[in-house]
Protein backbone atom coordinates (compact mmCIF):
# COMPACT_ATOMS: atom_id res chain seq x y z
CA UNK A 1 0.00 0.00 0.00
CA UNK A 2 3.30 2.78 0.79
CA UNK A 3 3.81 1.89 -2.68
CA UNK A 4 1.06 4.09 -4.25
CA UNK A 5 1.98 7.21 -1.88
CA UNK A 6 6.22 6.32 -2.35
CA UNK A 7 6.91 8.00 -5.37
CA UNK A 8 10.34 6.20 -5.01
CA UNK A 9 8.41 3.03 -5.51
CA UNK A 10 6.25 3.79 -7.89
CA UNK A 11 7.03 4.40 -11.04
CA UNK A 12 3.64 6.03 -12.43
CA UNK A 13 3.92 8.05 -8.94
CA UNK A 14 7.45 9.33 -10.13
CA UNK A 15 6.47 10.12 -13.78
CA UNK A 16 3.27 12.11 -12.37
CA UNK A 17 5.52 13.80 -10.35
CA UNK A 18 8.18 14.77 -13.04
CA UNK A 19 5.30 16.03 -14.87
CA UNK A 20 3.80 18.57 -11.79
CA UNK A 21 7.92 19.42 -11.33
CA UNK A 22 8.52 19.98 -15.03
CA UNK A 23 4.92 21.00 -16.26
CA UNK A 24 6.11 24.24 -18.02
CA UNK A 25 8.75 22.91 -19.74
CA UNK A 26 6.66 20.34 -20.76
CA UNK A 27 4.15 22.77 -21.87
CA UNK A 28 6.35 24.72 -24.13
CA UNK A 29 7.93 21.68 -25.80
CA UNK A 30 4.41 19.90 -26.98
CA UNK A 31 3.15 22.94 -28.61
CA UNK A 32 6.67 22.20 -31.15
CA UNK A 33 5.91 18.74 -31.27
CA UNK A 34 2.58 19.18 -32.39
CA UNK A 35 3.60 21.76 -34.89
CA UNK A 36 6.34 20.04 -36.28
CA UNK A 37 4.63 16.04 -36.33
CA UNK A 38 1.72 16.42 -37.84
CA UNK A 39 0.77 12.78 -37.83
CA UNK A 40 0.88 13.08 -33.88
CA UNK A 41 -1.18 16.14 -34.00
CA UNK A 42 -3.50 14.41 -36.09
CA UNK A 43 -4.00 11.43 -33.95
CA UNK A 44 -4.49 13.60 -30.69
CA UNK A 45 -7.28 15.79 -32.23
CA UNK A 46 -10.18 13.17 -32.27
CA UNK A 47 -10.07 13.67 -28.38
CA UNK A 48 -9.51 16.60 -27.47
CA UNK A 49 -13.08 17.24 -25.61
CA UNK A 50 -12.14 13.89 -23.70
CA UNK A 51 -8.80 15.92 -22.70
CA UNK A 52 -10.88 19.04 -21.38
CA UNK A 53 -13.25 17.13 -19.85
CA UNK A 54 -10.81 15.20 -17.84
CA UNK A 55 -8.66 18.28 -17.17
CA UNK A 56 -11.40 20.39 -15.83
CA UNK A 57 -12.20 17.38 -13.45
CA UNK A 58 -9.15 17.53 -12.08
CA UNK A 59 -9.22 21.38 -11.77
CA UNK A 60 -12.09 21.21 -9.85
CA UNK A 61 -10.77 18.62 -7.37
CA UNK A 62 -7.77 20.16 -6.99
CA UNK A 63 -9.00 23.64 -6.03
CA UNK A 64 -9.03 25.15 -2.53
CA UNK A 65 -13.28 25.16 -2.15
CA UNK A 66 -12.88 27.78 1.08
CA UNK A 67 -10.57 29.82 -0.98
CA UNK A 68 -13.09 30.19 -4.21
CA UNK A 69 -16.06 30.75 -1.75
CA UNK A 70 -13.81 33.77 -0.44
CA UNK A 71 -13.32 35.51 -3.84
CA UNK A 72 -17.15 34.66 -3.88
CA UNK A 73 -17.72 36.64 -0.90
CA UNK A 74 -16.03 39.23 -2.49
CA UNK A 75 -17.45 39.94 -5.60
CA UNK A 76 -16.64 43.76 -6.25
CA UNK A 77 -13.14 42.45 -6.91
CA UNK A 78 -14.52 39.42 -9.51
CA UNK A 79 -16.53 42.19 -11.04
CA UNK A 80 -14.02 44.55 -11.91
CA UNK A 81 -11.54 42.05 -13.10
CA UNK A 82 -14.23 40.73 -15.68
CA UNK A 83 -15.12 44.30 -16.80
CA UNK A 84 -11.46 44.84 -17.66
CA UNK A 85 -11.04 41.32 -19.33
CA UNK A 86 -14.15 41.77 -21.30
CA UNK A 87 -15.21 45.47 -22.13
CA UNK A 88 -11.76 47.29 -21.77
CA UNK A 89 -9.43 44.91 -23.29
CA UNK A 90 -11.25 44.98 -26.86
CA UNK A 91 -11.94 48.69 -26.93
CA UNK A 92 -8.08 49.01 -25.97
CA UNK A 93 -6.79 46.21 -28.24
CA UNK A 94 -8.71 48.08 -31.19
CA UNK A 95 -7.30 51.48 -30.62
CA UNK A 96 -4.62 50.22 -30.58
CA UNK A 97 -4.10 48.18 -33.79
CA UNK A 98 -6.40 50.10 -35.98
CA UNK A 99 -3.51 52.78 -36.85
CA UNK A 100 -0.82 49.82 -37.46
CA UNK A 101 -2.74 48.78 -41.04
CA UNK A 102 -1.99 45.44 -40.28
CA UNK A 103 -3.45 42.59 -42.48
CA UNK A 104 -7.00 42.34 -41.60
CA UNK A 105 -7.06 38.17 -41.09
CA UNK A 106 -4.96 39.56 -37.84
CA UNK A 107 -6.57 43.04 -36.97
CA UNK A 108 -9.82 41.51 -37.01
CA UNK A 109 -8.06 38.20 -34.51
CA UNK A 110 -6.49 40.24 -32.23
CA UNK A 111 -9.97 41.96 -31.42
CA UNK A 112 -11.73 39.13 -30.94
CA UNK A 113 -8.93 37.88 -29.18
CA UNK A 114 -9.42 40.20 -26.93
CA UNK A 115 -13.06 40.10 -26.66
CA UNK A 116 -12.52 35.98 -25.55
CA UNK A 117 -13.19 34.99 -22.14
CA UNK A 118 -10.62 33.27 -20.09
CA UNK A 119 -9.22 29.71 -20.97
CA UNK A 120 -10.84 26.92 -19.04
CA UNK A 121 -7.48 26.01 -18.41
CA UNK A 122 -6.19 29.25 -16.93
CA UNK A 123 -6.44 27.48 -13.02
CA UNK A 124 -4.06 25.01 -14.25
CA UNK A 125 -1.86 27.40 -16.03
CA UNK A 126 -2.48 29.55 -12.63
CA UNK A 127 -1.51 26.78 -10.29
CA UNK A 128 2.02 25.67 -12.30
CA UNK A 129 3.05 29.28 -12.25
CA UNK A 130 2.58 30.23 -7.89
CA UNK A 131 -0.32 32.07 -8.84
CA UNK A 132 -3.92 32.08 -7.29
CA UNK A 133 -5.79 29.15 -8.77
CA UNK A 134 -8.95 29.81 -7.28
CA UNK A 135 -9.47 33.25 -8.05
CA UNK A 136 -8.66 32.37 -11.37
CA UNK A 137 -11.13 29.62 -11.98
CA UNK A 138 -13.70 31.68 -10.26
CA UNK A 139 -13.04 34.25 -13.19
CA UNK A 140 -13.02 31.85 -15.80
CA UNK A 141 -16.22 30.44 -15.12
CA UNK A 142 -17.71 33.85 -15.08
CA UNK A 143 -16.04 35.26 -17.78
CA UNK A 144 -17.34 31.90 -19.84
CA UNK A 145 -20.86 32.66 -18.80
CA UNK A 146 -20.65 36.27 -19.85
CA UNK A 147 -19.11 35.64 -23.31
CA UNK A 148 -22.20 34.81 -25.52
CA UNK A 149 -23.66 37.89 -24.08
CA UNK A 150 -20.45 40.58 -24.06
CA UNK A 151 -18.65 39.74 -27.50
CA UNK A 152 -21.07 39.54 -30.70
CA UNK A 153 -22.18 43.11 -29.82
CA UNK A 154 -18.32 44.12 -29.14
CA UNK A 155 -16.85 42.32 -31.87
CA UNK A 156 -19.52 43.85 -34.42
CA UNK A 157 -18.69 47.62 -33.37
CA UNK A 158 -15.23 47.27 -33.70
CA UNK A 159 -13.86 44.67 -35.95
CA UNK A 160 -17.92 44.50 -37.89
CA UNK A 161 -17.31 40.78 -37.80
CA UNK A 162 -20.66 39.00 -36.82
CA UNK A 163 -20.34 36.28 -34.45
CA UNK A 164 -23.30 34.31 -33.49
CA UNK A 165 -23.27 32.35 -30.65
CA UNK A 166 -26.27 30.78 -29.89
CA UNK A 167 -26.76 31.52 -26.18
CA UNK A 168 -28.98 28.00 -25.46
CA UNK A 169 -26.90 25.47 -26.87
CA UNK A 170 -23.58 27.34 -25.56
CA UNK A 171 -25.26 27.19 -22.07
CA UNK A 172 -25.48 23.48 -23.44
CA UNK A 173 -21.97 23.38 -23.93
CA UNK A 174 -20.81 25.04 -21.00
CA UNK A 175 -23.14 22.54 -18.41
CA UNK A 176 -21.41 19.63 -20.54
CA UNK A 177 -17.58 20.66 -19.85
CA UNK A 178 -18.32 22.28 -16.87
CA UNK A 179 -20.97 21.93 -14.90
CA UNK A 180 -20.56 17.87 -15.34
CA UNK A 181 -16.80 18.15 -14.04
CA UNK A 182 -17.72 19.99 -11.15
CA UNK A 183 -20.06 17.52 -9.84
CA UNK A 184 -18.08 14.74 -10.63
CA UNK A 185 -15.55 16.41 -8.56
CA UNK A 186 -17.47 17.09 -5.69
CA UNK A 187 -18.19 12.83 -6.01
CA UNK A 188 -14.42 12.56 -5.38
CA UNK A 189 -13.65 14.49 -2.52
CA UNK A 190 -16.67 12.58 -0.62
CA UNK A 191 -14.64 9.30 -1.38
CA UNK A 192 -11.10 10.28 -0.95
CA UNK A 193 -11.77 12.84 1.94
CA UNK A 194 -9.46 16.01 2.18
CA UNK A 195 -6.75 14.60 3.45
CA UNK A 196 -6.09 12.03 0.59
CA UNK A 197 -6.61 14.58 -2.01
CA UNK A 198 -4.16 16.67 -0.11
CA UNK A 199 -1.54 13.54 0.00
CA UNK A 200 -2.49 13.24 -3.82
CA UNK A 201 -1.81 16.46 -4.91
CA UNK A 202 1.42 16.17 -6.89
CA UNK A 203 -0.25 13.24 -8.96
CA UNK A 204 -3.31 15.36 -9.90
CA UNK A 205 -1.01 18.52 -10.65
CA UNK A 206 0.77 15.76 -12.60
CA UNK A 207 -2.35 14.34 -14.46
CA UNK A 208 -3.23 17.88 -14.94
CA UNK A 209 -0.06 18.68 -16.84
CA UNK A 210 -0.31 15.72 -19.31
CA UNK A 211 -3.57 16.51 -19.89
CA UNK A 212 -2.75 20.02 -21.20
CA UNK A 213 0.31 18.56 -23.14
CA UNK A 214 -2.00 16.65 -24.86
CA UNK A 215 -4.38 19.22 -25.89
CA UNK A 216 -1.47 21.23 -26.96
CA UNK A 217 -0.75 18.74 -29.46
CA UNK A 218 -4.18 18.15 -30.64
CA UNK A 219 -5.06 21.80 -31.61
CA UNK A 220 -1.78 22.18 -33.75
CA UNK A 221 -3.73 19.50 -35.98
CA UNK A 222 -3.26 21.25 -39.77
CA UNK A 223 -1.04 23.72 -38.21
CA UNK A 224 2.42 22.84 -40.21
CA UNK A 225 0.22 23.18 -43.56
CA UNK A 226 -0.52 26.25 -43.31
CA UNK A 227 2.68 27.37 -41.77
CA UNK A 228 4.48 26.24 -45.50
CA UNK A 229 2.08 27.97 -47.19
CA UNK A 230 2.31 31.55 -46.50
CA UNK A 231 5.54 31.41 -44.13
CA UNK A 232 6.06 35.81 -44.02
CA UNK A 233 1.87 35.94 -42.80
CA UNK A 234 2.34 32.99 -40.39
CA UNK A 235 5.81 34.83 -38.79
CA UNK A 236 4.16 38.53 -38.41
CA UNK A 237 0.62 36.60 -37.08
CA UNK A 238 3.02 35.24 -34.56
CA UNK A 239 4.60 38.33 -33.07
CA UNK A 240 0.87 39.89 -33.21
CA UNK A 241 -0.44 36.96 -30.85
CA UNK A 242 2.87 37.33 -28.26
CA UNK A 243 2.44 40.82 -28.46
CA UNK A 244 -1.63 40.21 -27.63
CA UNK A 245 -1.04 38.18 -24.91
CA UNK A 246 1.82 39.38 -23.27
CA UNK A 247 1.01 42.88 -23.94
CA UNK A 248 -2.68 42.57 -22.24
CA UNK A 249 -0.64 40.43 -19.53
CA UNK A 250 1.34 43.34 -18.59
CA UNK A 251 -1.46 46.01 -19.34
CA UNK A 252 -3.92 44.33 -17.21
CA UNK A 253 -1.48 43.47 -14.21
CA UNK A 254 -0.41 46.88 -13.96
CA UNK A 255 -4.22 48.74 -14.05
CA UNK A 256 -5.42 46.38 -11.23
CA UNK A 257 -2.35 46.63 -9.24
CA UNK A 258 -4.49 48.20 -6.41
CA UNK A 259 -6.03 44.98 -5.79
CA UNK A 260 -2.72 43.58 -5.02
CA UNK A 261 0.33 41.85 -6.33
CA UNK A 262 -0.96 38.20 -6.64
CA UNK A 263 -4.55 39.40 -7.88
CA UNK A 264 -3.19 41.57 -10.51
CA UNK A 265 -1.12 38.99 -11.71
CA UNK A 266 -3.51 36.28 -12.02
CA UNK A 267 -5.64 38.86 -13.54
CA UNK A 268 -3.01 39.72 -16.07
CA UNK A 269 -2.45 35.84 -16.87
CA UNK A 270 -6.17 35.25 -17.42
CA UNK A 271 -6.42 38.54 -20.32
CA UNK A 272 -3.28 37.03 -21.85
CA UNK A 273 -4.96 33.43 -22.33
CA UNK A 274 -8.13 33.45 -23.93
CA UNK A 275 -10.43 30.44 -24.83
CA UNK A 276 -10.55 30.97 -28.79
CA UNK A 277 -12.03 27.48 -29.32
CA UNK A 278 -15.45 29.06 -28.70
CA UNK A 279 -14.78 31.36 -31.71
CA UNK A 280 -13.30 28.52 -33.61
CA UNK A 281 -17.18 27.25 -33.61
CA UNK A 282 -19.21 30.52 -34.24
CA UNK A 283 -16.98 32.12 -37.14
CA UNK A 284 -19.45 32.85 -40.08
CA UNK A 285 -18.78 30.81 -43.19
CA UNK A 286 -17.44 34.15 -44.98
CA UNK A 287 -15.23 35.05 -42.26
CA UNK A 288 -11.26 35.51 -42.94
CA UNK A 289 -10.02 32.20 -43.01
CA UNK A 290 -6.70 34.07 -41.70
CA UNK A 291 -8.56 34.28 -38.86
CA UNK A 292 -9.14 31.03 -37.74
CA UNK A 293 -5.14 30.55 -38.26
CA UNK A 294 -4.56 33.26 -36.12
CA UNK A 295 -6.56 31.69 -33.58
CA UNK A 296 -4.56 28.95 -33.88
CA UNK A 297 -1.30 30.48 -33.56
CA UNK A 298 -2.30 32.34 -30.09
CA UNK A 299 -1.52 28.56 -28.32
CA UNK A 300 2.17 29.39 -28.78
CA UNK A 301 2.45 32.33 -26.41
CA UNK A 302 -0.45 30.64 -24.19
CA UNK A 303 1.51 27.57 -24.10
CA UNK A 304 4.73 29.23 -23.45
CA UNK A 305 3.88 31.87 -20.79
CA UNK A 306 4.52 29.54 -17.52
CA UNK A 307 7.93 28.53 -19.09
CA UNK A 308 9.13 32.13 -20.10
CA UNK A 309 7.02 34.18 -17.20
CA UNK A 310 6.98 31.82 -14.25
CA UNK A 311 10.35 33.63 -12.81
CA UNK A 312 8.35 36.74 -13.26
CA UNK A 313 4.93 35.48 -11.58
CA UNK A 314 7.27 33.74 -9.12
CA UNK A 315 8.79 37.30 -7.91
CA UNK A 316 5.97 38.93 -7.93
CA UNK A 317 4.06 36.20 -5.31
CA UNK A 318 6.69 36.42 -2.98
CA UNK A 319 6.18 39.95 -3.05
CA UNK A 320 2.79 39.67 -2.35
Amino acid sequence: MSSLVNPKQNPLLRLLTFAARRGALLLAVCIFVGALVPPLAATVRPVITPLVFAMMTLVFLRVDLEGTLGHLRRPGRVAVIAVVQMILSPILMALLVEPLGLDQGITAGLVIFAAGCAATSSPAFARLVGLDADLSLVVSLLTTVLVPLTAPPLVAWLAGVDLAIGTGAFMLRLLLVIGLPALISLAMRRLMGPDRILRSGAAVDGTLVLLLVGYGLGVMDGLSARLAADPAWVAIAIAAAFLANYGLNVITTLALWPLGARPAATAGLMAGNRNMALFLAVLPAGADPRVALFFGLCQFPLFLSPFLLRPLYQRLARRA
